[in-house]
């Protein structure tokens, strides 16, 4: 990688080689991995748990909340990229498909304002 951001290839490839570097192919299954991803998630709702909005808006203008957060989604975004190269899924494509299937299951003129839940669906 140069001096300018990684591109998403790069970040999967430097993924890719610390997992290598360290012998660590034999451990990172796709199952495995999903595993993994969730307990990071649990650790990023952990930053959360009980908290208000507005104590959530008052701890992003704080460094140190910040920090912590910003690392646990990178665990978690470790973890996701990770299984997109196991199981030889382009995260970019897969997120543009998905995008279009989710504009097309709710309209703008239906969902404007609103949130989606399970019981409104039909709409």
């Amino acid at each position: 990688m140069g001096e300018s951001e990684p591109t998403l290839d790069e970040l999967i490839d430097l993924i890719r080689r610390f997992a290598q570097e360290r012998d660590w192919e034999q451990f990172n299954k796709p199952a495995a991995l999903a595993v993994s991803a969730s307990i990071e998630m649990g650790e990023l709702l952990e930053l959360f748990q009980w908290k208000t909005d507005e104590d959530v808006e008052n701890g992003l203008q704080d460094a140190d909340f910040k920090e912590a957060l910003a690392g646990e989604i990178a665990d978690v975004l470790v973890y996701l990229l990770r299984i997109c190269d196991k199981a030889g899924i382009d995260p970019v494509d897969a997120i543009v498909k998905k995008m279009k299937k989710n504009v097309e299951k709710y309209p703008v003129e239906n969902w404007k304002g609103r949130a989606p839940s399970k019981f409104n669906r039909s709409e």
